[in-house]
């Protein structure tokens, strides 16, 4: 399974060993802002959009596609600054199971379903749940996202941090879930940048 790897710009050049076991494993390398700082605060947004996506080009050699802003934070203009840098894809819209397009001052940019409910942040470090909590909510999630995309498809995001899943104590549930998911036929474990493409491909019409 390969991840997506939402990453500041300025972090690739901290923690290059990291960023290197990342690229190396074809992971898929996404904006998340220059520094780990609401995009309200920061002060220069096209700079820091622009930075970030440099430091990534420079490094895995290409252009990201995809964006997620620190704490989903975004401000008025953030979606038309994205797509006037090159990016196609967004996960600040927590909105739906299904990727949409949402409309820019140029031209329409994908919003990538992400997740707060499956998230480790909220789980352990904000609602204060034990680690099991975490395998039985992927469970319930993917369960009824399984049966809902019989005849239309279903994006499940699960979201995990190192230094939070990655715990002793919780790295086995983390470990389960995809286990279980993996146990299931007609189920793919995409990158953003692969559920974009596959969402905007041609279709043949409906009859």
């Amino acid at each position: 399974m390969r991840a997506v790897l939402a990453v500041n710009g300025s972090a690739i050049g901290r923690y290059e060993l990291i960023a290197r076991a990342a690229l190396e494993r074809g992971w898929e390398f996404i904006g998340h802002g220059f520094t780990q700082k609401n995009m309200q605060k920061v002060a220069d947004e096209p700079d820091d959009i622009r930075k970030t996506a440099a430091a990534i080009r420079g490094f895995a050699g290409k252009n990201p596609r995809g964006w997620l802003g620190p704490g989903l934070t975004e401000t008025w203009e953030t979606p038309d600054l994205l797509v006037e840098e090159g990016y196609e894809y967004v996960c600040d819209w927590v909105l739906d199971d299904q990727p949409v397009l949402l409309r820019t001052r140029t031209k329409p940019i994908v919003s990538i379903p992400y997740t707060q409910e499956c998230n480790d942040v909220a789980m352990m470090l904000i609602q204060h749940h034990k680690a099991s909590e975490y395998y039985d909510r992927a469970i319930d999630q993917f369960e009824q996202l399984y049966v809902d995309a019989a005849h239309s498809a279903r994006v499940m995001a699960l979201v995990v941090h190192p230094y939070i899943m990655g715990a002793p104590h919780r790295l086995k549930h983390f470990r389960n879930a995809l286990a279980h998911i993996r146990g299931h036929r007609d189920v793919l474990f995409w990158t953003g940048e692969e559920i974009l493409d596959w969402y905007l491909a041609p279709r043949p019409p409906i009859d």
